[in-house]
């Protein structure tokens, strides 16, 4: 089912929905038949056959042309479908250009799946192809897919410093808390000198509930599955004493938790996006605004209708953890900047789904 049917809730059909079903689970022996109905305004009955499964060669690419003839019809031609009807749109009606369909199969949305890329953000820079965003999405697709996935363990120690912190902290008994569930004074002044969001933050206070980055920064520590809280203390989850003996097993825990787990949400889908542009901003400023004016184009919406502004980006958990990845304070200046060792994180995450 598309996208449509499966979220009207008047449909009356049931099935599966069309992104959770691959092309080999419906087409396996030659002569299979698959009919699919392609655009429900010109109502395109289109019928695919397997002709032949060949092996595939390490090399090979996610899709290739091999041959073909005939014209396709154009997009929104108000269901021309015979040769007759055709020309009247369209000059040449047998004309087929293999080159303009094998550069197609070179677009990002196939660089991605052929990389390995998260099959859900590539489903979103396919989307957003058309807009504004699309080209500058291209030559972000293109560095997501040459540059490194990790750094070298000196820049990893030291660039996981505040998250090695907290699992010292609590690897000896646990991080006693408040009765209102906050971090102690003592440890509210020594976890601000190392966590990186507290850079310049305003005026001085050993109040957890006066320092939200610190705050959110800790409760990301228990969202992410490092840290978890039982009768008024912080203990390490057994993901977080594995990661704190080894600053590679954290660099993977954090890869594979900072996915979102539902991208049809906003948080979801500005995720993915935050991800892919953070992991194509090495040592430079995310570009938050383009992620906001991104979500407008998906037709996110504030509630009072209004497009989407960038300020509601800085509290994602996937943003509090990327900029806490760093081996240096933020200053509010610079509060966009991120890490080289926080965007190759951004990418090792972009290719554990």
């Amino acid at each position: 089912m598309c996208p449509y049917d499966a979220d009207n809730p008047e449909s009356d059909d049931d099935g599966p929905r069309a992104s959770q079903v691959r092309l080999d689970e419906t087409l396996q022996d030659p002569g299979d038949r698959l009919h699919y109905l392609y655009d429900y305004g010109d109502n395109w009955e289109l019928t695919l056959q397997l002709e032949q499964v060949t092996p595939a060669r390490d090399d090979a690419p996610v899709a290739v042309l091999v041959d073909g003839e005939r014209a396709a019809p154009p997009e929104d031609c108000g269901g021309l479908t015979d040769a007759e009807e055709l020309a009247q749109v369209l000059d040449d009606p047998a004309r087929f250009e293999p080159g303009e369909i094998t550069a197609a199969l070179r677009g990002p949305f196939f660089v991605m799946r052929e990389a390995g890329i998260d099959a859900r953000l590539a489903e979103l820079v396919h989307r957003l192809e058309p807009t504004p965003l699309g080209a500058g999405l291209a030559g972000r697709v293109a560095r997501l897919v040459s540059e490194p996935t990790t750094v070298d363990d000196a820049d990893m120690t030291a660039s996981l410093r505040a998250y090695r912190w907290f699992l010292d902290r609590a690897s000896d008994g646990g991080i006693p808390l408040t009765s209102a569930g906050h971090l102690k004074p003592a440890d509210v002044a020594a976890a601000t000198e190392v966590v990186p969001a507290m850079g310049d933050w305003p005026g001085s206070s050993d109040r957890e509930v006066h320092c939200p980055p610190l705050l959110h920064f800790r409760q990301s520590l228990q969202s992410l599955g490092l840290l978890r809280k039982h009768n008024g203390v912080l203990l390490l989850t057994k993901a977080g004493a594995a990661a704190r003996r080894d600053p590679a097993v954290l660099w993977e825990h954090l890869a594979r938790r900072l996915g979102p787990g539902d991208e049809s949400t906003f948080e979801g889908q500005a995720s993915l996006l935050l991800l892919a542009y953070a992991g194509s901003s090495a040592d430079g400023d995310v570009p938050l605004d383009e992620i906001a004016a991104a979500l407008t184009e998906l037709y996110w919406r504030h509630a009072d209708g209004d497009v989407v502004r960038d300020g509601v980006l800085y509290w994602l958990p996937t943003y509090l953890a990327l900029i806490n990845v760093s081996d240096r304070p933020r200053v509010w200046a610079q509060r966009r900047w991120i890490s080289p060792a926080a965007s190759a994180l951004a990418r090792a995450a972009l290719r554990q789904t």
